[in-house]
């Protein structure tokens, strides 16, 4: 592994400080291997509140430590919970893997269950295509026609440049720079081609697929603005997100006969099983309707 163990900054001065900066620049290492703007901001307020109610150094946490500030959540969701748990056995897994900490104390907590809510956030079919339809803004029926179309996460949205789009065999394709540093080609069908293309006027390759009104490209906040308006416009639910449309693009296609190997590719997922997730959230068949009641 190339990442380097932090090291005392200053010889000079008092034990305690040194290793308080040798923390934090293992905080500061851990948090920069990871890409997602959210997860990173997550991640270093995870951190920062475990070292600031410990009040020790890493190298003397203990297990009884972590599961102590564990417990001060206790009142959260257990899906903050969880969260919480798996930011911290990453950053003392980290810290075990490059040798700056004795043990992996974190390898013995374990998180707590999270009811799976998938099948609560897919839309009908009927609901994603009217919320589309009704879009009176080109430029916004474009960017919400692309994000369910090509089951796009927002972050790979809001990335588009004219060069990642291009005509293919009557239609088109959107070539995708996603989670994990992975690129990926999407075909796209001949309807979300005609809707994006129509949108391009004589944007130059290295211009934004979806401008802001500053020019510049439109950021996540604005993306799930106008994907909250096209909701509100439908008459659907104000929890309708960005992330929403790419979850209907999974369990739709799946609805419709898609391979699941084939979904999973489209989407970016890095097991199958992930991509599995949508086939038990809406199973096509069950034992309960073949009983006599």
């Amino acid at each position: 592994m190339s990442v380097s163990v932090p090291a005392i900054i200053s010889p000079s001065e008092p034990l305690a400080v040194r290793q308080a900066d040798a923390d934090q620049e293992l905080v500061a290492t851990w948090v920069a291997r990871h890409e997602s703007p959210h997860t990173v901001g997550n991640y270093r307020r995870q951190a920062r509140r475990f070292l600031t109610f410990t009040e020790r150094p890493l190298r003397e946490v203990r297990v009884c430590d972590v599961q102590a500030f564990l417990a001060t959540l206790s009142a959260k969701a257990p899906a903050t919970r969880a969260n919480a748990t798996a930011a911290l056995k990453s950053l003392l897994s980290f810290g075990y893997d490059i040798g700056y900490l004795p043990l992996n104390v974190g390898k013995m907590v374990k998180a707590p269950a999270v009811k799976n809510t998938l099948a609560e956030r897919i839309m009908e079919e009927a609901d994603a295509t009217r919320m589309i339809a009704i879009e009176p803004d080109p430029r916004n029926r474009a960017l919400l026609t692309l994000t369910y179309g090509a089951g796009l996460r927002a972050s790979e949205v809001c990335a588009l440049r004219w060069r990642d789009l291009s005509a293919r065999d009557g239609a088109g394709q959107v070539t995708a720079f996603g989670k994990g540093g992975k690129t990926r080609v999407i075909l796209l069908s001949a309807n979300t081609w005609r809707t994006v293309a129509a949108i391009s006027g004589d944007a130059g390759p290295d211009a934004p697929v979806f401008r802001s009104v500053k020019g510049g490209a439109l950021s996540r906040v604005q993306l799930h603005r106008i994907v909250k308006a096209a909701a509100a416009r439908a008459g659907l639910s104000p929890d309708i997100s960005a992330h929403w449309l790419r979850h209907a693009h999974a369990s739709h296609s799946l609805d419709r006969g898609a391979p699941i190997h084939l979904v999973q590719a489209t989407l970016g997922h890095a097991s199958v099983a992930t991509t599995g997730r949508y086939t038990h959230a809406r199973p096509s068949d069950s034992s309960a309707r073949y009983l006599g009641i």
